[in-house]
């Protein structure tokens, strides 16, 4: 048998049934009042760290974003599902740069990234030297030679031959990587391996009747240990045996090395040209004692010059060629004498190239590439995880990477001379502080508003 309710039973069940939705909605507005202060605190949180670091070179900003959590509800009741936040370092956004007076001051022009490692591996020495990435860096040389920061930063890069060449290094791993040491006291020197003789003959020596009188030439060159030597070089003319002979047109060249006590380390038989148009140029070039044959197709006689002995290649010029040692008028002229080497000399200063090689330069001019810094690449910049001092570390969100030279590829080049400034625009992060501020006081007085509310309705039951 059914119990048939009396109208004031059915409404109070119904005022209890929508008192109890009430309670359930102004309950979901505190917690969405209490999620919105705890996302806006988060996000002041991300603002002062921004404008406390609009002077910090190399700074990245952090973007704070609000996502909604909807709960929802039925009927004529609804669930507040508050509000969430997350934070996103924007690693891919570059600052200008600026100009400053050290040369190894670098700073990343392009998307690629510098390997760096800490100065605690670097004095550890035991071969593992972990990469950090950052986009610019103060590097300057410490009491052991190494290019590192003032926040302890250590450069790193590919070690190159002795002759200035760069080995092909994986690319796919910092295993060939190796913290950049430079020796500032360091001496170089660089052997003379080519020379250039640019000189005339006087053509009167080889016609009949001359005195025969032998023209002399000594060059100086540099040896394996930046000792300065000397080719002593002698032109004897071939003079005709009777007065009514022509001109022999006709040369013996003998080259002696100071070296080796003055011994004869090559002969040839130079021979010019009387033509109309080719008068005074070499005709052919004949090896009657030491030394390699000339060359016609480069102008060079090799011969080997020092102790150990070691070749030196002396371009005398191509033939039906006015350079090089022509034979014309009446003077004996040395007037385009050149060669390479240089003596010893000190290290002066360390400077970094577009393309990331790594430059020391002597007070005797010459430069040795020693170093080659590589840029690194990765298909998600904004994955990697966030060091201390503007460094970063690859992670399995940023995706694998990849070393290329900098000047080719997608990375960009290298910039000495330059820093790069904090990416943070302070009138923006300002505004965006009011805006949050009111935000924040805006879900204070929700949260105000469910307790007065929450207090009406305890005072119903009085």
């Amino acid at each position: 048998m059914r119990v048939k309710r009396e109208p004031l039973a059915l409404l109070l069940d119904d005022m209890a049934m929508k008192q109890k939705g009430a309670r359930m909605t102004i309950s979901s507005s505190m917690n969405a009042g209490v999620m919105g202060l705890a996302a806006n605190a988060s996000k002041l949180g991300a603002i002062s760290d921004n404008i406390a670091n609009s002077s910090t070179f190399g700074y990245k900003r952090v973007e704070a974003d609000f996502h909604s959590m909807v709960i929802g509800g039925s009927g004529d009741s609804y669930s507040a599902g508050g509000v969430r936040v997350t934070t996103n370092r924007l690693i891919d956004e570059r600052g200008p740069l600026i100009s400053t007076t050290n040369s190894t001051d670098l700073a990343v022009r392009g998307r690629g990234m510098l390997p760096v490692t800490s100065e605690t591996a670097v004095s550890v020495n035991n071969g593992d030297f972990p990469m950090m990435l950052t986009t610019t860096g103060s590097f300057r040389t410490d009491a052991d030679g190494f290019l590192k920061s003032e926040a302890g930063l250590v450069l790193m890069g590919w070690p190159a031959q002795p002759d200035g060449s760069i080995p092909n290094y994986p690319r796919d791993t910092s295993d060939g990587l190796e913290p950049i040491q430079i020796n500032v006291n360091q001496f170089a020197g660089e052997p003379t391996t080519q020379m250039t003789l640019g000189l005339n003959l006087p053509a009167v020596s080889t016609k009949a009747g001359a005195t025969g009188a032998t023209e002399a030439l000594s060059v100086e060159y540099f040896d394996n240990l930046g000792t300065s030597e000397n080719l002593d070089i002698t032109f004897t003319p071939t003079v005709p045996a009777l007065p009514t002979d022509p001109p022999s047109n006709e040369w013996t060249m003998e080259i002696r090395d100071s070296a080796q006590a003055g011994t004869l380390i090559g002969q040839y038989v130079l021979t010019f040209n009387d033509t109309l148009t080719d008068g005074g140029t070499l005709a052919t070039v004949t090896n009657t004692g030491p030394g390699n044959a000339y060359d016609p197709l480069t102008g060079n006689v090799v011969v080997n010059r020092g102790l150990n002995p070691d070749p030196i290649s002396i371009n005398i010029g191509l033939q039906n060629n006015s350079d090089g040692i022509t034979q014309l008028s009446d003077a004996f002229a040395p007037v385009a004498i050149s060669k390479d080497g240089s003596p010893v000399g000190n290290m002066m200063a360390v400077e970094v190239d577009p393309n990331g090689y790594v430059h020391a330069l002597f007070d005797i001019g010459i430069t040795r590439t020693i170093y080659q810094i590589p840029l690194v690449d990765m298909p998600n910049p904004n994955g990697l995880v966030s060091l201390d001092n503007q460094t970063y570390q690859i992670s399995n969100e940023s995706g694998s990477y990849f070393l290329w030279d900098a000047g080719d590829g997608p990375t960009g080049d290298i910039v000495s001379y330059a820093r790069e400034e904090s990416t943070v625009d302070v009138a923006n992060e300002l505004t965006q502080l009011i805006s949050t501020q009111r935000a924040y006081s805006s879900n204070a007085k929700v949260i105000q508003t469910v307790d007065e509310m929450l207090q009406e309705t305890t005072n119903i039951k009085r």
